[in-house]
C-alpha cells in the first residue's frame, strides 16, 4: 500500500523533509534568540539613560574596554577641548536616518592630563569628500559636557570597514586607541556621545536617544520558522495520503477497465461460438429432413 515510499522520488522527499525540520528549528531559536537580546538591550538603554550621569572616570580609564553593562549610561566630562587633533567620521545618518554625513569628533583634555573622545553631533558632508569639512567650532575654554558612554567601534561590532588611505583627518570608527596613538595622550576607553549641552543653531547636530521601545519583528520570525517546521510533517503526511489515493484511484480504474476488456472479450467468444454452432444445426436438420422423405410406394 505504501511501497511507493521507497520510489527514488519519494526517498528524495522525505530526506529534504527531515533536514528542513531542524534547520527551521534552529532558525526560529535564532530569531527567538535575538528577540530576547532586544529586549534586554532595550532595558539596558532605559535604565542607563534615566540614571543619574557620574563622572566619565567612574567608568572609564585608558586602555580599558567599556563593559556592556555600562553602554549608553549617562557620564559627565569637564576639561577643554583639543581641537588641533579633532577629526570627523565619515559615512554616517542623520537624525533622518537619511542625510549621509560626518560625525565630528574632538577629544576633551579632563584635568588630569587624560583625555576622552567626544562625539559632538552630525554635519553634512557637503560637495567635496575629499577635504576636511568646514566644522563648527568648539567651545572655547572649560566646558562641562554630558552625554551617553559608548563602546569602542570595531569592525566586527559595527561591520564597518576601516578603510586606509582616507584624506586627513578623516575616519571611518570611533576608536580610543587609535585616537590615542594620534593625540599622544592617554585616552579613555570608549567615548562620548554628547546629549547637552546644546551647541548654537543646533550644529552640529546633536546625535538622537536611541530607540529602546520597539523590540523589531525577531519573535514573528521565530514563530514562523517554527511553523513552517510544523507544516513539514503536515505537507508530508498531506502528500502521501494524496499519493496514496490517486494510486487507489488509478489502480480501480485499471482494474475497471481489465474487467471490461475481459467482458467484451467473453461476448464476443460467445457471439463467435453462436454463429460457429448454427451451420451445423442447419445441416442436422437438412439431413433429417432427407432422411423423412417417404420411399416410393410398391406398385
Amino acid at each position: 500500500m505504501y511501497r511507493f515510499l521507497l520510489t527514488r522520488q519519494w526517498v528524495i522527499l522525505t530526506l529534504l523533509g527531515l533536514v528542513l525540520i531542524p534547520v527551521m528549528i534552529k532558525l526560529g531559536y535564532w530569531q527567538f534568540h535575538r528577540h530576547e537580546h532586544k529586549v534586554a538591550q532595550n532595558q539596558l538603554i532605559a535604565r542607563s539613560i534615566a540614571a543619574t550621569p557620574v563622572p566619565v572616570t567612574t567608568l572609564a580609564a585608558p586602555g580599558r574596554d567599556l563593559p556592556r553593562r555600562d553602554m549608553w549610561h549617562r557620564v559627565t566630562a569637564t576639561g577643554t577641548y583639543d581641537t588641533a587633533h579633532e577629526v570627523v567620521v565619515r559615512q554616517r545618518t542623520a537624525a533622518d536616518e537619511q542625510s549621509i554625513g560626518y560625525y565630528v569628533l574632538t577629544p576633551l583634555v579632563l584635568g588630569n592630563g587624560q583625555a576622552v573622545l567626544i562625539n559632538r553631533g552630525w554635519i553634512s558632508a557637503g560637495d567635496d569628500l575629499t577635504k576636511f569639512p568646514d566644522v563648527p567650532a568648539a567651545p572655547r575654554g572649560k566646558v562641562t559636557v554630558t552625554g551617553r558612554m559608548m563602546a569602542d567601534e570595531t569592525t566586527a561590532e559595527s561591520g564597518i570597514k576601516d578603510t586606509k588611505g582616507l584624506p586627513a583627518r578623516q575616519v571611518m570608527l570611533i576608536n580610543s586607541a587609535e585616537q590615542a596613538k594620534r593625540v599622544g595622550r592617554p585616552m579613555l576607553g570608549g567615548y562620548i556621545e554628547q546629549s547637552a549641552p546644546e551647541p548654537p543653531g543646533n550644529t552640529p547636530e546633536l546625535v538622537p536617544e536611541p530607540d529602546h521601545d520597539s523590540i523589531g519583528p525577531h519573535m514573528a520570525y521565530a514563530i514562523q520558522w517554527w511553523l513552517f517546521a510544523a507544516a513539514v510533517p503536515v505537507g508530508w503526511i498531506v502528500l502521501v495520503r494524496r499519493e496514496r489515493r490517486d494510486r487507489a484511484t488509478a489502480a480501480a480504474e485499471e482494474a475497471e477497465k481489465a474487467e471490461a476488456t475481459r467482458e467484451t472479450q467473453a461476448a464476443g467468444a460467445a457471439r463467435d461460438g453462436g454463429r460457429t454452432a448454427e451451420p451445423a444445426g442447419s445441416g442436422e436438420t437438412e439431413a433429417a429432413g432427407d432422411d423423412a422423405t417417404p420411399a416410393p410406394a410398391n406398385p
